[in-house]
């Protein structure tokens, strides 16, 4: 299976990350998968792939709090 192209992705980073940087991580979402990325590697450095499922199991344990407090 190939991993799916990021090139051409809308990445989107948190309202509450500063322009002052280096420590925010952005995110993509494609038909059948999600894509995180460090925002300092704009297109050089690697991207996590996720299953949109996984994503959003992700998002609701973080809600729910299943990871502590963050």
């Amino acid at each position: 299976m190939n991993p799916p192209d990021f090139t051409h992705a809308a990445w989107r980073k948190s309202t509450w990350s500063g322009d002052n940087g280096g420590q925010c991580v952005e995110v993509a979402f494609l038909d059948k998968a999600v894509g995180l990325r460090d925002s300092k590697n704009k297109g050089s450095g690697p991207v996590l792939v996720f299953t949109a499922g996984a994503w959003k199991a992700f998002i609701a344990g973080a809600v729910e709090g299943t990871f502590g407090r963050v």
